[in-house]
This record gives structure tokens, sequence and C-alpha cells, in this order.
């Protein structure tokens, strides 16, 4: 029996082969265009993110934002480049991530084994975000309460609740039913970043205060003809995802 082998074409050939396939028209020519000045696709036409809107809490008590937003404030101090962490929407913009999927971990892996891990691996333990929130204020309220005259965080002076937070940091705090006080607060910081640096559409940096002060164009498609202007402010406003440049529609 004879036997033949086929060899598979080069990279080359079968490039050769489709172009010249082409030439001879036995297939339509791809017509590449240029875009500028305008958007690519129609607005909204995808599965846009849901644009957050203020209105009540949905996961924190009043009491639990309330704590938030004075932690907030201390993280993120109001001056005259741009609104402080409460006013610009950070605790809104956690308490609606706190009801949706990273509140829960749904789209993370916490079975176990459950085993302690690097530094660089981040959380290891099995609670959700939630449950790590509602845990950690109530343990922080109960320890300003014990050491601060029965003050919540909240009502201390900033002097105070800024003293709290480093020793929160540096870990010299032992708070109530073994929260670790290092951890929550390294949470805490993770998360009034992003509600201040996030998209509007998330509910936090009202009016793009953060961008606006680092001069970030936020979504906007076309601003090739200011790359190369290095050191230059940018001249545009940003613009939401949401193709805004307000923070949401009131």
């Amino acid at each position: 029996m004879e036997t033949h082998c086929l060899k598979r074409p080069t990279r080359r050939q079968f490039l050769s082969s489709v172009a010249f396939t082409i030439l001879a028209g036995g297939a339509a020519p791809v017509m590449a265009r240029s875009i500028s000045g305008r958007l690519p696709w129609e607005a909204r036409s995808a599965d846009p993110p849901v644009q957050v809107k203020p209105g009540g809490w949905l996961f924190f008590t009043l009491e639990e934002a309330q704590t938030m937003e004075a932690v907030a404030d201390r993280l993120v101090p109001a001056d005259d480049l741009s609104l402080g962490g409460k006013d610009a929407g950070c605790v809104l913009y956690l308490d609606r991530q706190l009801v949706g999927s990273y509140g829960t971990s749904s789209r993370l892996y916490t079975k176990g084994p459950l085993m302690p891990g690097l530094p660089t691996q981040g959380y290891q333990a099995p609670d959700t975000p939630a449950q790590r929130y509602r845990a950690g204020i109530a343990a922080l309220n109960a320890f300003t309460r014990e050491t601060k005259g029965g003050k919540r965080f909240g009502e201390l002076a900033p002097a105070d609740q800024d003293a709290v937070l480093k020793d929160l940091e540096a870990g010299k705090i032992t708070l109530p039913n073994k929260v670790d006080a290092k951890s929550f607060f390294n949470l805490m910081l993770a998360n009034v970043m992003e509600g201040f640096f996030a998209d509007p559409i998330y509910g936090g940096n009202k009016d793009m205060a953060s961008w606006k002060m680092l001069g970030f164009p936020g979504a906007r498609y076309d601003y090739r003809d200011h790359v190369s202007k290095h050191n230059q402010p940018y001249p545009l406003p940003p613009v939401s995802i949401a193709g805004s440049m307000e923070w949401m529609t009131r």
C-alpha cells in the first residue's frame, strides 16, 4: 500500500492563497475606515451599567452610613482641590456595591480549604465584604464607645478620628469579636478610593471631582489630538460612561 503524507502549508503560503482569492474575486474585499470626532457605536446599544441614583441606603443602616461617611471624610478630606469623601458620594458607591455581586463575593471562589496566605495573596478568609463591613463597623463603634467616652466613631472630633484610623492602619488596636483592625482599615481605604476615582455612573466621584483634579478625560472616545501635548492640561471637561458631564440625573 502506498501512503501519501499531506504537508501543512506554511503561514506564508496560507496568506498568499487568501490574498489571491480576494484579488481574483472569490471574496469581497475588506474595507477599513477611520473614525474620528464621533463614537464608533450607537449610544446604549449594548448593555451599559445601570446608573446609581441617590435615595436611601440599601445596605447600610443609618448608624453604619454615618460611621462610614466620617471615615470617608478623614481618608479623603475636603480641600481646595476637591470634595471630601462624604460629599463625593464614596459611601453611596460602597452601599450599592455591597448589595451587589461584590458584597456577596458571588464572583469569587470562597470554599475551602482555607489556609493562611502570604501578604501578596490578599484576603484569604470566607467572610464576604458585606459580612466584613457589618462586623467591622460594629466593632469600630464598640471600641470608640469603650475608649472615647461612649462616643461612636462619627461623633469624635476629626483629630481623634485620625488617631483611631492611624492605629487601625498600624494594627495597634484590638477590635472586639476578633475583627482584624488592619485588614478592616485596608478594606475601607480601598473601597473609599474606588468610590472617589470610579466613574460617576456607580454613585461616587460626584461631579467628577477627582477626574477634574487629575485632568483625566474620562470616557471620551477621541482625544488623540492632545496625546502628544505633554505637560499641558487637558482643556475639555471629563465625560462619564453614561455620556454625561453631570454626576447623575437629579
